[in-house]
This record gives structure tokens, sequence and C-alpha cells, in this order.
């Protein structure tokens, strides 16, 4: 608490707005020439009386937290053992108010991305690394002055009046102005209106004059930086290349009984275990019980100690797509996992790619790949080995196809499927049993109720 000397000077200073003639109740405090007491309906307030005749009505406001600790540095948060350093992505300038939780910057690691969130509301004083800059675990990152509310939202502006806006619109008039040839698009109704007034949108000046074909034949180019990410893909792809002696074999899966049971039980599937029943957890799941029949593609080699590592269980890579690049979270456990398991743990993992929530756990490990290039329409393709597993297989588009069925000539949804393999370890014999056992186990799920 201020001294009673301070909080006068203070508060004279402060109240001269609010001078009031008056007396003060018996039982005040006094200074010399002064006097204080208890002002009505504040706890904190009080009356100021100078010479018996003049009283201000003041308020004292407690120091808080947020004053005496108001400017923090934020650091960047530890990584994973496997991470060392990563590239900084400004979400946010100096000068922007932030509320608590809001994400000021992104790291980009060679696996993922991690997100810095403000600590608390308040204004960016500084940024302490330049965007792209590289950081380690710990590094200061930014400090932030704490306000101790949550920024306003800004409202919008109000539309001046109509004269106005065609007084000036008929006062500047522009030396040429080409006709139109046809009539705007009217706004569907559905739309919202624009939020910015007449006058805060700025005129696009017209596009400058260019002479006859001098448009024609024009070429340009541009740069961007390969994010962290990429650069890593790229080099776990040649190392994979320089390493593995890689080979693809080739087989079709007919998806007719497939199709026709998740027809027949999706809807029950839905209500159950409010999930979707799609085909990616048939191929999941065929790919364990080929993997335990033959745990030769489980294996990797380890090529410090010449020796082969086998593994007792089976964590699948599923390969998943984002603008940022490919990520494969990996599904542990495959082995003791039904289809219901298996889809609810897929759609976990697709919303927290698309969300950019991956944490480095959920991509470490892994002992075999699943790529399905199917749902960008692709018919046919090789994958490559997903470093440091011995295998990976490659789901393709189902596309109708003229089959021999019983001697006869049928039209049924087909499905190209890929296994590319580590010949250094795989042989020819156990890659080609391996993906004929997935296509049992897809084309008849029943194969795996009966363990056949």
């Amino acid at each position: 608490m201020l001294s009673r000397a301070r909080c006068v000077s203070r508060a004279l200073s402060r109240s001269l707005s609010a001078f009031q003639k008056g007396s003060c109740p018996p039982g005040r405090r006094s200074l010399p020439g002064v006097s204080l007491c208890q002002g009505p309906g504040y706890p904190d307030s009080r009356k100021t009386v100078i010479n018996n005749s003049s009283v201000f009505n003041i308020r004292f406001f407690r120091t808080t937290a947020v004053c005496k600790d108001d400017l923090v540095t934020v650091k960047t948060p530890a990584f994973a053992e496997s991470v060392t350093e990563g590239d900084v992505r400004w979400e946010k300038a100096v000068g922007d108010t932030v509320a608590e939780d809001e994400v000021v910057c992104e790291i980009e690691t060679d696996k993922t991305s991690v997100q810095v969130p403000s600590p608390a509301n308040g204004v960016i004083e500084a940024l302490l690394v330049p965007d792209g800059g590289k950081v380690e675990g710990g590094t200061p990152l930014f400090t932030l002055r704490k306000t101790g509310a949550a920024p306003a939202k800004a409202k919008p502006a109000e539309a001046p009046t109509a004269p106005k806006a065609e007084l000036t619109a008929s006062a500047i008039s522009p030396p040429v102005a080409p006709i139109p040839t046809h009539m705007p698009p009217v706004p569907s109704p559905t739309q919202p209106p624009s939020s910015k007034p007449v006058s805060a949108i700025k005129p696009t000046a017209a596009p400058p004059l260019m002479e006859p074909g001098a448009g024609k034949g024009l070429r340009s180019e541009h740069r961007e930086k390969m994010n962290r990410m990429r650069q890593r893909i790229a080099q776990r792809l040649k190392e994979a290349q320089n390493t593995c002696a890689m080979l693809t074999t080739f087989n079709e899966i007919d998806m007719s009984n497939i199709q026709e049971m998740r027809a027949r039980h999706k809807d029950a599937f839905l209500k159950k275990h409010n999930l979707k029943l799609g085909f990616m957890s048939a191929f999941v799941k065929a790919s364990a019980f080929a993997l335990q029949e033959q745990p030769v593609v489980n294996a990797v080699i380890d090529d410090t100690t010449k020796e082969v590592v086998y593994r007792d269980y089976i964590d699948i890579s599923v390969a998943v797509a984002t603008p940022r690049g490919l990520v494969v979270p990996v599904i542990r456990n495959v082995e003791a996992m039904n289809y219901a398991d298996i889809e609810r743990t897929i759609t976990e993992l697709g919303e927290k790619a698309r969300k950019n929530e991956l944490a480095i756990e959920d991509m470490d490990g892994g002992t075999f790949t699943i790529s399905n290039g199917g749902v960008f329409g692709s018919l046919f393709g090789t994958p490559i080995i997903n470093p440091p597993q011995s295998a990976i297989l490659g789901m393709h588009g189902i596309f109708d196809r003229p089959v021999a069925v019983g001697g006869k000539v049928e039209v049924r949804p087909m499905m190209f499927v890929a296994l590319t393999y580590d010949h250094r370890l795989i042989d020819g014999r156990e890659a080609v049993t391996f993906l004929r056992k997935i296509k049992a186990a897809v084309e008849d799920p029943r194969v795996l109720l009966l363990d056949l």
C-alpha cells in the first residue's frame, strides 16, 4: 500500500474533475491541513478534506500481479529426443494483440509442426527470432506484455450516408473508364454482405493497356523455400533408395464382397460405434494377419550389427497427405484390434493430422506402412519403403474392369495393390505369399475368422 502522503498527492491530481463542496463526517483521519475519511459506496474510496472547505471523492486502486510482472518471455517448448531443432513461422507480428492460448507461431521440425500459444492475454512486444530462423528447445521466441483482459473484437465501421457517397463518386471521375460489356454478378442471398463501407473500398486502378500480342508467350517463375518437413522427406526417401534393394510385386483384388459387406452393415456399424465403416480397416486387419503369417516382412535389418530384428508386435503406419507434406501416424498393436478399434484410431489420427496437431509420439516407430493413393484416383504405382521398415503396401483406386469369373467375363470392381519390399531381407516367395494373404483376407473376410 502506498504511503498516506503519496496517496493524497496522487488522489488530488486525479480527482479535480470530481470536485465537490461539503464536510467530512466525524471520526476522519487527518493530516496537516488534510483529512481522510471513508467515502460512501466504495470500500476502497476516501474523502479528502483540505482546510475544512474542499472535499474530493477519490478511489484508491490496489496494485495487481499483472502490473508487477506484466512482461514475460516465451521460450521454445522442449522437442522429442529424435528432434533437435526447428524452423519458426510467425503467425503474429510486433504490436498484435493476442488472447490466451492463441497461436503466435509454429515451429516446423523434421516430422511435424509444433504450435506455440500465447500464455496470457497481451500485446506482442518483440520477436526474438526472425521468420524462418532455426531454434532449439528452450530458445527465447518472443516477449509478451500482459494486459489482463482478452482483446476486444473490432466492431464493423458504419457505412457513410448515401448522399455523401454519391457526391464523392460524381465529383471524382476517372479520365477514361472502359464500358463493361456484361452485367456484374448479383450476389447470392445466402452470402453475407460485405462488412466494409463504400468509402473504405479502395478503387482498383485499371490495368495498363498493352499492345496487341505483347502478353502472348509471357512466362514467369518464383521460388519458395522448402519447409523442413519436405526436406526431411526427400532425405529419407533418397536414403531408402540408396540403402534398400527395393523390389515391387503386384496383385489385384476383387472388391465385390467387401463392398457388399460394407453396404449391408455400415448403418448398424455407425449406430453402434458412431463410426463410418471404410475399406482401410479391412486392409489394415488383413495386413496384420499376413504379417503374422510372414514375420520376415515385419522384421528389419540392423546395419550396425548386421542382425535381423524380428518384432513380436505389429505397428502399422498409415500415410496421410497434408498441405505440409506426407505424415505417417502409427496404429499400434494392430494384431489385438478389431475393425471398430482400427476405424476409431484412424479417425482420431486423421483428425489430428488435418488440424496439424500430430505429436512426435504419434509418428515414432512403425513396423509396416500402408499408403492409399486410391483416394486421389491412382490406378497403379510403386511405393517407396519408409525406413527403417522393410516393406510397404500400396493401395489404389477401385475401378470396374472385365475379369474372368468361372469361365465367364464379368465386370467387377477391382483394385491393383503393390508390395515394395527390401530384397536384401525378403525373398520373392515370402513377398508373393504375403500379398496373396492380403488378397484372400480382403476378398473374403471369413478367412480371418477361420484363421485360414
